[in-house]
């Protein structure tokens, strides 16, 4: 298989893989918020911290051991499609009067099978390049910046079509899943190490990437991404919400902002794909303790500027900017610890130690980080409208990173070339 061809391959799978999430991700707590649940969100958002503490690292010993990951991808989502589509019907037919419980448990199975996919199609890709040849570090980051413009065109479809703000943001995105479930099945397939020698029973389980907690530098790295990882949810559960409550003064009502919340948002996505290619450069130059400390700074000026913004001018400008270094706060953290996690563990353990960058970022990190920040809006926002406690709630959250940064900059040591 040629290289280019290779390489399309994995661009229209990562394309597909955050068209999925950039369905409902920005725009899931505008609706929630709409129909009388804003002070959920957080819970909601949190699913996807919850599941991923335990679902990405069981597919990923699936996908080492017994089952091509390529198959795993597409089951998963498959079944991710199956019940967001459930999620969208019941939101559909309950109308205003949906509540709680109705929504929730059929959207937390669809996020349990989806959160697995994003580790499963890393390793997929990685291997695919492997097999061609390249560099994953070189080649992988332009095929990511697909994923980033799927991310967007989802983004900017449920904006254009009005479904940021009602159900049918989780009917696009399991279309979405059901294509990308069928398209899976066609990728190239990846290797499983069954192995016939005897295993004790960690190894049988495929649980020897926790085993890289024996190794400080490695268990050092983890912890501080579960700390950072605290950060990823809380702009996405809450910048929506925050931004569209302007709409109730008169001032700024009708403006850009509030009216296209997810256009400015699509922003940080954007930002993303430019520093992508960033990577590359930075990891190789820098190293990885550079670029995280470079992550937790832009996680500090992301939440820094929501706090003195507003959608008139020029405080539209500082929600620009807050787009703007998302990119880096989350690419330079998100893409470059999983190559790092890539290059530093054994082939047969990729699967699984991808599934354990996954279980501290995306699972303990994010869904400690999401309720605890649900806390925090609600204690400080009387209601959607409260923007002095708004503001205090955004200086908490970039405190937090500064914190992280500082102690990641003391305590993390970095391997010597």
């Amino acid at each position: 298989m040629q290289n280019s061809h290779v390489k399309m391959r994995l661009i229209v799978l990562s394309f597909l893989q955050f068209a999925v999430w950039g369905a409902y991700l920005t725009s899931m707590g505008r609706y929630l918020g709409s129909v009388g649940m804003g002070s959920n969100i957080g819970w909601f958002y949190s699913v996807q911290g919850i599941v991923s503490i335990f679902m990405p690292a069981l597919m990923g010993i699936v996908a080492d051991r017994w089952v091509p990951a390529q198959r795993v991808l597409a089951f998963c989502h498959a079944m991710a499609a199956i019940f967001m589509g459930i999620t969208g019907y019941i939101g559909m037919t309950k109308g205003a009067a949906v509540e709680f419980n109705d929504l929730f448990w059929t959207y937390s199975v669809s996020v349990a099978f989806y959160m697995p996919t994003l580790a499963l199609s890393n390793s997929v890709s990685y291997t695919a390049l492997g097999k061609a040849g390249l560099d994953t570090v070189k080649a992988f980051p332009p095929i990511r910046v697909f994923g980033t413009v799927g991310f967007i065109v989802s983004m900017l479809l449920v904006d254009f079509t009005g479904f940021q703000n009602d159900f049918n943001q989780f009917f696009t995105s399991a279309a979405w899943g059901a294509i990308i479930a069928l398209y899976s099945l066609t990728l190239p397939s990846c290797p499983v190490n069954r192995g016939g020698e005897k295993k004790s029973l960690a190894s049988a389980l495929g649980l020897d990437a926790f085993r890289l907690f024996n190794q400080r530098r490695m268990a050092m790295f983890f912890i501080f991404s579960m700390l950072l990882g605290a950060a990823l949810q809380v702009s996405n559960g809450y910048a929506n919400t925050f931004i569209n409550g302007f709409g109730a003064i008169e001032e700024y009502a009708g403006t850009f902002a509030v009216e296209h919340t997810n256009m400015l948002i699509s922003l940080s996505q954007l930002s993303e794909t430019l520093c992508i290619l960033l990577i590359p450069f930075f990891l190789k130059r820098f190293g990885i303790k550079k670029v995280m400390l470079i992550a937790m700074l832009g996680w500090v000026f992301r939440f820094g500027f929501f706090a003195v913004g507003d959608p008139g001018m020029p405080g539209v400008l500082f929600f620009v900017l807050s787009m703007i270094v998302y990119g880096v706060a989350f690419d330079f953290f998100n893409i470059s610890g999983s190559l790092f996690v890539d290059n530093e563990v054994p082939e047969a353990q990729r699967s699984s130690a991808q599934g354990l960058f996954m279980l501290m970022t995306n699972g303990l990190g994010a869904s400690i980080g999401v309720i605890a920040a649900q806390e925090v809006v609600n204690y400080f926002t009387a209601n959607q409208t409260d923007f002095a406690g708004w503001q205090t709630a955004w200086y908490i959250f970039a405190g937090y990173a500064l914190v992280i940064a500082v102690l990641f900059a003391v305590i993390f040591k970095e391997k010597k070339a």
